[in-house]
């Protein structure tokens, strides 16, 4: 994810609380969403929809946050 910024999260990830919470939201919602695609955990297609949708949401923040923290470097 933002291979552009890969240098910044490594630098910020852990140091930043909110950022960090966001990047592991996303990771968590990422693997659900591959465990009930696989059938491993139970979910219907609109369930698995709306976590894409959220974690969508969650991946335009961290794209807002990495671009902000950028700017102010």
């Amino acid at each position: 994810m933002f291979p552009e910024y890969r240098d910044l999260i490594t630098q910020i990830k852990g140091h930043d609380h909110h950022f960090t919470r966001l990047f592991d939201k996303h990771n968590a919602l990422d693997q659900e969403i591959k465990n009930k695609e696989a059938h491993i955990e139970p979910g219907t297609q609109l369930e698995i929809e709306r976590l894409k949708k959220e974690k969508l949401a969650i991946k335009d923040q961290i794209y807002q946050h990495l671009k902000q923290v950028s700017a102010n470097a």
